[in-house]
């Protein structure tokens, strides 16, 4: 295996631990209640929480540098949270639910993509998506960090 597969496979372990960490455990309910209106609350909620979860991946990604001696780039490092913070702020603002009449967002591209069926009968399905949506995203940012050398 490669350093970088390596690196890859590392950054990726930690970026999806942390964001379990700071999506259920780190963020508060009103974040979580407000973060998707369409109005400032929801706008503020929603930069609140995504600085805390980026702050989360961050600290975890250093604290397992620091313990296993991985070497990342600090700028891809940067990189790769901005990647995982921005998509996860953009999915978070979608709110609505795949009940409304005009979902948004995350469930929307779902519904659109063929799996509107699954999310009438699944009431988790629509997390799920959503948590897919961000680990898809989580990938993208660990071979962002990984890439190239120190």
């Amino acid at each position: 295996m490669t350093d970088r597969a390596t690196r890859f496979a590392a950054v990726y372990a930690v970026l999806t631990a942390s964001h379990e960490v700071a999506d259920h455990w780190v963020q508060i309910d009103d974040q979580a209640v407000t973060k998707g209106r369409p109005d400032r609350d929801g706008a503020i909620a929603c930069f609140e929480h995504v600085l805390t979860y980026t702050a989360t991946q961050a600290a975890a990604l250093y604290a397992v540098q620091r313990a296993t001696g991985m070497r990342l780039s600090w700028r891809r490092a940067a990189l790769a949270l901005s990647v995982s913070a921005v998509t996860h702020y953009v999915a978070d603002r979608q709110g609505g639910h795949w009940r409304d009449e005009n979902p948004q967002g995350v469930v929307r591209l779902a519904a659109s993509t063929g799996h509107a069926g699954w999310l009438a009968r699944d009431p988790n399905a629509g997390y799920l998506m959503d948590q897919a949506w961000h680990k898809g995203w989580i990938a993208v940012a660990a071979a962002v960090a990984a890439g190239g050398g120190r």
